[in-house]
């Protein structure tokens, strides 16, 4: 018989209360688990969702796996000019800024204008009655020391004849010649006096020293114009033929020179401040005798018939100095050329399919680019680069096809 005492009874009315927060603690567990499993269900959701985008991508990609319509351009056989850029300045050949050279009352002004002059044409008279007065006064001297000049010559004459018979003293001879060279020196004295006076007349009507175009008008008739002055009556420029002067970097002196020495006349081409159009054409006519420390350039001056007076003095040009060409190369378009970092390369078309070909660049105008890398008669491709890998197939087409609208986003 099993002497064990009896677990004591609990009473029910006594039983000890639940722990404090218990329903707390499974409410934030519950909570918990839901906002793991809704997360859980959320990641889920977007794998679907870029599953099925990855999808639809892969099948548009493989949709487009067709042949890419491109346009082509065929590799040339031809010349490449290489050129030397740079801004230049038009400058007349000669520029006369006229002045007076005496002094007086401005009577005429014959010039207008802008006006075209030819050299010796009129332009300004100034009032010459002064001078023409003085001119007159030296005349007369001249002709009275003329005549005293003859009659001592006359007298000398005599005493030469005198003397050859023993009638005069040798003395009186001796004398007279002096007098005659004494008057000599008076009349040539009295002939500069004269010369003078006739170059200041000459000086109240000023006539153009070149052909040019003469500026705007700075005198007028009824103005007085000093000898002294510095003053500019007006302004003549020659722009027919004219120059235009640029720069050209130092290390280019050498190819320029090598051309020169050669006997080569360097073309020159004058281009509009936007370097779209051609305005005139021309050769190098010289260069400067020192580098400008300053900028590392040489001064280099180029000559132009300026038929059409297209090129205008101080006018801002672009330049080209065509240096030497480039014979027998390869030319294809610049669009062709295509770009890896600093490799460069082509699609060349063979049996409808793209294949990639890397090229040297080199000298490039007009558009097109001197190329080593293939040859001429290559058909490439010149349009649709973003749709073309390597081998991909094409068709050819006349024109590019057209970039795709962008949309905006639809109203639900």
């Amino acid at each position: 018989m099993d002497n064990k005492p009896a677990a004591p009874s609990i009473d029910p009315q006594h039983q000890l209360p639940p722990a404090p927060g218990g329903k707390k603690s499974l409410w934030r567990g519950l909570l918990i688990w839901g906002l793991t499993l809704g997360t859980l269900a959320l990641i889920l959701i977007l794998i679907l969702r870029h599953h099925e985008a990855a999808s639809s991508a892969t099948a548009g990609r493989r949709a487009a796996t067709g042949p890419v319509s491109v346009v082509v351009a065929t590799a040339q056989k031809g010349n490449i000019g290489v050129y030397l850029n740079a801004i230049g300045t038009v400058t007349p050949v000669y520029t006369a800024s006229i002045t007076s050279e005496v002094m007086g009352l401005v009577t005429q002004v014959h010039y207008t204008e802008g006006q075209l002059v030819r050299k010796g044409e009129p332009l300004i008279d100034i009032d010459p009655r002064p001078y023409e007065a003085q001119l007159l006064q030296a005349q007369g001297a001249l002709e009275r020391d003329q005549n005293i000049l003859a009659q001592a010559q006359m007298d000398l004459k005599r005493y030469q004849d005198a003397w050859s018979k023993n009638a005069i003293p040798k003395q009186t001879l001796d004398d007279q010649e002096k007098i005659v060279l004494q008057d000599e020196g008076t009349v040539k004295n009295d002939q500069g006096t004269v010369k003078y006076y006739e170059v200041e007349v000459a000086w109240c009507h000023i006539t153009s020293p070149i052909t040019g175009r003469v500026g705007l008008r700075l005198i007028d008739p009824g103005n007085v114009v000093q000898s002294t002055g510095s003053t500019i009556l007006a302004v003549i420029t020659q722009l027919q033929p004219i120059t235009v002067v640029f720069p050209i970097a130092e290390d280019s002196i050498a190819e320029v020179q090598a051309q020169i020495r050669h006997g080569k006349k360097l073309n020159v081409d004058a281009f509009d401040r936007s370097d779209n159009k051609k305005i005139a054409s021309g050769k190098l006519l010289t260069f400067d005798n020192q580098i400008d420390t300053t900028t590392g350039t040489v001064k280099m001056r180029a000559q132009f018939d300026n038929k059409d007076n297209a090129l205008f003095p101080n006018q801002f040009v672009n330049t080209r100095l065509l240096v030497r060409t480039e014979d027998g190369v390869t030319l294809i378009p610049n669009s062709a050329i295509q770009h890896n970092g600093e490799t460069a390369f082509v699609y060349v078309i063979q049996n409808d399919t793209a294949v990639i070909h890397n090229v040297q660049t080199g000298v490039s105008d007009g558009g097109n680019t001197a190329v080593t890398g293939i040859n001429p008669g290559d058909v490439l491709a010149n349009s649709s680069f973003d749709k073309l890998q390597n081998n991909s197939k094409v068709v050819i087409v006349k024109q590019a096809p057209a970039a795709p609208a962008t949309t905006g986003a639809q109203a639900p």
